[in-house]
């Protein structure tokens, strides 16, 4: 197994939150049904920040869909991704077999680390 590539994003808590309180259709754009279960924004918030890393391991390449990078949550809390569709297709091309994703928030940011290797 060798890195392919990393991705590292970091969201404004607040802001993030006047966003989606200001124009609350965008959060059916960005996140899955699961995903807009959680009620504490910075969860939102750091799940949207390991979807932009996903985009950037990638090389934000147009087209990709929000909903096809999904964040879980496995036994212990500790979060991985699912991928689909144009995202998968996009990760193929890189040879990309596995995703590692770091998620946390603190002092009004969240922030998401994804390494995704062949």
């Amino acid at each position: 197994m060798a890195v392919v590539g990393i991705g590292v994003d970091v969201v404004d808590i607040d802001r993030f939150t006047a966003t989606l309180s200001r124009t609350p259709a965008i959060a059916m754009r960005l996140f899955t049904p699961a995903e807009r279960a959680l009620t504490r924004p910075e969860r939102l918030a750091a799940r949207f920040a390991a979807k932009e890393a996903v985009a950037k391991v990638l090389g934000a390449p147009p087209g990709l869909e929000w909903h096809d990078a999904e964040v879980l949550v496995g036994p212990g809390g500790r979060p991985s991704l699912r991928v689909g569709g144009t995202v998968a297709a996009a990760a193929a091309r890189f040879g990309i077999a596995s995703w590692h994703l770091s998620l946390t928030h603190d002092g009004g940011v969240a922030v998401a680390m994804v390494v995704a290797e062949s």
